[in-house]
C-alpha cells in the first residue's frame, strides 16, 4: 500500500457573492477531486486547535500528527530547520518578510501595509535586497547591537535570528492578516525586545525606500520591497519522528520553507523540485514526478501547493480559482493515473490546511474539507470536494488524528 497527501494551501473559503453564493471550491472545475470525494470518505476536520492562531504552521503540524498545543514554539524555527539554521537554547528565530509599505510623506506608523510579499518579489532580487540592507552601515550597526543576523532565502521569506534573547510577552502579527491596515496598529509590542524590532523596521524602511532596485521596480509597475516585517517568533523546536510514530517512511515536496522544515524535523526526505515557486506559476508536473519517484522508494509522499493561499492574500479571486483548477488537473488527476499505473493499492488524502478568506485576505480557523480515497473501494456517494458537502460527512475534532486515520 502506498500513501499520498495533497495539501492545497488555503483552498477552503466562505461563500462569495461574486460567485453566486458559492465558495471557490464549489465554483472551480475540479472533476478529479470531486471523483475522489464521491468514491472516498469525505468529511471536515479542525486543523487549528481552539485558541490558537490560524495559519499554515499550526495547521500543517496538525496534519502531520503533531499536536500544536504540545510542539508549537513558533513558525520561524520550523522554517529555519528547512535550511539547517542552527538554533541554540535562548536563540529566537523570526520570519523576516520583504514587504511593501504605502508610498507617501505620512509618518511611518500611518502608512498602510500594501503587500506581505512585496508583490511576490523575485527570489534573487529579494535575497540581494536583504543582504544589502544588513550590509548597509547604519542598519548593520543596529542589527549587531540587537544581536541579529539574517539568512536570506530565494523568495520574500527570509529568516532572522537573535542570539540569547528573551521574548516573554512579545506580540508580533502576521502581515498577510492585516493588508490595507495602518502598520502602526500592528507594530511589535510587549516585552523588552519590541522597541528594538520596531526600530529595525523603521530603519529598514528608511534604507530600502529609495534603493535603486526599488526605484526600478516602481518604474516597471511593480511594488517596491521597501520594508521588512518581523513575525512568527519562536525558539528551537523538536518534533516526533514520523517513521517511529506511524511505521512509514516518506518524503515531502514543497516550495515553502515551513513545510520543508516540518518535514526535516519529523525525519521525512525533503525533495526540491526545480521551478517550484510557491506561486500560481509553479512546476506542478515536476511535483507529480517527484511524488511518484518518492513512492518508488518510500511508503508515503506529501505534496504541498501554496498557490491558492498566496492568491487569496493578494485578493486575486481569478488566481485562486485557477490555482484550485490547476491542482485538480495538473496534480490530482495525473497523480491518480500514475498511481494506478504502478499497480499497487494506494490511499490519497486531499485537504485544505486552513481556510484563507477572500473577504479578509487572511486565514480562518474553521473546519476544512478532507477526503481519503482508497483505490480498493468506491462509495459512489455523489458528493463533491467542497465545504458544504464535507460538512455532511465525518467530522474530526482533532486534526492531529487525521494522519493516523490515513494509515489505519
Amino acid at each position: 500500500m502506498k500513501y499520498i497527501l495533497i495539501i492545497g494551501d488555503g483552498m477552503a473559503d466562505e461563500p462569495l457573492p461574486e460567485l453566486g453564493g458559492k465558495t471557490p471550491l464549489q465554483h472551480a472545475k475540479t472533476p478529479a477531486m470531486d471523483a475522489s470525494a464521491s468514491a472516498g470518505v469525505l468529511g471536515s476536520v479542525l486543523t487549528i486547535p481552539e485558541g490558537m492562531q490560524a495559519g499554515s504552521d499550526t495547521a500543517i503540524l496538525s496534519i502531520f500528527g503533531c499536536d500544536p498545543r504540545e510542539y508549537y514554539t513558533g513558525r520561524a524555527p520550523l522554517e529555519a530547520a528547512a535550511t539547517k539554521i542552527a538554533l541554540s537554547p535562548g536563540d529566537v528565530a523570526y520570519r523576516c518578510n520583504m514587504v511593501t509599505f504605502e508610498d507617501g510623506e505620512m509618518p511611518f506608523e500611518e502608512k498602510r501595509i500594501i503587500s506581505h510579499s512585496a508583490g511576490s518579489i523575485e527570489g534573487e532580487e529579494s535575497a540581494a535586497l536583504v543582504r544589502e540592507l544588513f550590509d548597509s552601515p547604519a542598519f548593520r550597526e543596529a542589527a549587531q547591537a540587537a544581536g541579529m543576523s539574517v539568512y536570506p532565502a530565494l523568495s520574500f521569506r527570509h529568516i532572522a535570528v537573535q542570539r540569547a534573547q528573551n521574548i516573554a510577552g512579545l506580540e508580533l502579527t502576521p502581515p498577510h492578516d492585516h493588508l490595507g491596515d495602518a502598520l502602526g496598529l500592528h507594530l511589535p509590542r510587549g516585552g523588552k525586545d519590541a522597541a528594538v524590532l520596531e526600530g529595525l523596521m523603521r530603519l529598514a524602511h528608511e534604507t530600502l525606500d529609495g534603493h535603486p532596485l526599488n526605484m526600478k521596480r516602481r518604474s516597471e509597475g511593480k511594488l517596491p520591497a521597501n520594508g521588512v516585517w518581523f513575525w512568527a517568533d519562536g525558539t528551537v523546536a523538536a518534533l516526533p519522528n514520523f517513521a517511529d510514530k506511524y511505521g512509514k517512511t516518506g518524503g515531502i515536496i514543497s516550495a515553502v520553507p515551513l513545510c520543508q522544515g516540518i518535514g526535516a524535523l519529523i525525519g521525512l526526505d525533503i525533495v526540491i523540485v526545480e521551478g517550484a515557486t510557491g506561486e500560481l506559476n509553479t512546476n506542478y508536473e515536476g511535483k507529480v514526478d517527484a511524488a511518484i519517484e518518492t513512492l518508488k522508494k518510500r511508503d508515503f509522499a506529501a505534496v504541498h501547493i501554496e498557490a491558492p493561499d498566496e492568491c487569496s492574500h493578494d485578493g486575486d479571486l481569478d488566481g485562486k480559482l485557477q490555482a484550485i483548477e490547476r491542482i485538480d488537473s495538473r496534480v490530482v488527476a495525473p497523480l491518480m493515473k500514475r498511481l494506478e499505473e504502478l499497480g499497487e493499492d494506494f490511499r490519497v488524502l486531499i485537504i485544505s490546511d486552513h481556510r484563507t478568506l477572500m473577504s479578509t485576505r487572511g486565514h480562518d480557523g474553521a473546519q476544512v474539507p478532507y477526503v481519503i480515497y482508497d483505490s480498493r473501494h468506491d462509495r459512489k456517494s455523489g458528493l463533491s470536494f467542497c465545504e458544504a458537502d464535507a460538512d455532511l460527512g465525518n467530522f474530526i475534532a482533532e486534526g492531529k488524528d487525521l494522519m493516523g486515520i490515513l494509515f489505519a
